[in-house]
């Protein structure tokens, strides 16, 4: 049985919510052999990274191209379109066609299905996040032979949406979690006040970047009393311009003036691997976003949120915003500052709410679930 890893993006945050399995799998099950496929060096070192050297020399390593007279086309289209993600998964379909299975973290690889040659191609997915947003419940998870979530949470959604059957789908925990010290905090700042952790995210429509966030930058840069961590989501800094379907928004995004990156109770991050090994949400005392996903690696040890409703969405009873009752919602920076004070105290009423959510969102057991991934996929595969 010969199966790939496949590493397929612009940036790394999707590494560690699989590459974690690896180990487990090569260990646990030699009869399958593992190839990883990546698209940079930059993945194939972290990838390496996350595995350490015994698994390394387990596996085989591959970087994919695309070629040459492409990239010049790439370089424009990808300012709208996931081309060169597309146009790997095309230009490298006689190495895929080598294996049984490829396991996958996004949904760009289902294109997979539409090249000749590749019908007998399973695809396995282990969902990075678990959040709440309908971009997670995509009636197009229903191409994946199995997809690998966290919990009950999303188990029951997809079966109540019905894009998924309850063969197609495997509850193993969050592998991330195995690849991170989840009870490590870093000193980041040379005082002791509370450090505020803004992680906005790119989507052009739902984002808090693109209307607040210098003003929440202005916010802090004048603050006496919190410290901050500018550290969005890594996609927000890796293009200018961002473009979606939905709605048909499009938005350009603004710089970070230098003032607020020389300000001493600002550090800013736009896309260190410190941005996406939980080493932020760990040092945080107060979370400050709006639809990333990331506020429930935050919430694994329960702490104060607030949201940033910059896009003015009627969210209460919709289940996408779900995580927003997790804090108190605001939409300007009056609002931030009242909230930012009475966070101790509003804090007592929502931490029971917190901690239901992460019991169904997290199904974590005492057997890794980089372990329980691993064992779900080789059991079924090797049905």
């Amino acid at each position: 049985m010969k199966i790939a890893f496949l590493y397929n993006h612009e940036a790394g945050h999707q590494v560690r919510h699989s590459a974690v399995v690896i180990p487990a799998l090569v260990s646990r099950h030699p009869e399958i052999k593992v190839t990883v496929l990546a698209t940079s060096d930059t993945l194939l070192s972290t990838v390496r990274a996350v595995c350490g050297p015994e698994t390394e020399s387990k596996c085989r390593f591959v970087k994919l191209d695309i070629p040459a007279w492409h990239k010049p086309f790439a370089r424009i289209l990808d300012a709208a379109l996931p081309f060169s993600r597309l146009d790997q998964l095309y230009s490298n379909r006689e190495i895929f066609a080598g294996f049984d299975a490829v396991i996958v973290t996004e949904g760009t690889s289902l294109f997979l299905r539409k090249l000749r040659g590749l019908e007998h191609l399973k695809i396995l997915r282990v969902d990075h996040g678990a959040g709440d947003r309908a971009i997670g419940f995509k009636p197009s998870f229903g191409g994946n032979d199995l997809v690998l979530i966290a919990g009950s949470k999303q188990r029951d959604r997809f079966l109540e949406l019905g894009y998924l059957k309850p063969e197609q789908i495997a509850v193993v925990g969050y592998p991330k979690f195995d690849a991170i010290k989840t009870t490590q905090k870093k000193k980041l700042f040379a005082d002791n006040k509370p450090v505020v952790l803004y992680n906005p995210h790119p989507e052009p429509r739902l984002s808090s970047w693109y209307d607040m966030g210098l003003d929440v930058l202005e916010y802090f840069y004048n603050s006496k009393d919190f410290n901050l961590i500018f550290a969005p989501h890594i996609m927000l800094f890796k293009r200018r311009a961002h473009f979606t379907l939905e709605g048909l928004t499009f938005r350009v995004r603004d710089e970070v003036p230098e003032k607020y990156r020389t300000c001493p109770n600002i550090l800013i991050d736009t896309g260190s691997d410190a941005s996406l090994d939980m080493t932020y949400t760990q040092a945080a005392d107060i979370y400050l976003g709006d639809v990333s996903s990331q506020i429930y690696e935050f919430l694994i040890n329960p702490r104060p949120c607030i949201f940033l409703n910059a896009h003015k969405a009627a969210w209460r009873n919709d289940p996408n915003y779900a995580f927003w009752h997790f804090g108190p919602v605001v939409s300007d920076i009056m609002g931030l500052d009242k909230a930012l004070r009475k966070t101790d105290g509003d804090h007592v009423t929502y931490r029971p709410v917190q901690q239901r959510a992460i019991d169904v969102t997290f199904d974590l057991q005492p057997t890794p679930s980089s372990v329980r991934a691993a064992d779900a996929i080789a059991g079924f595969l090797m049905k």
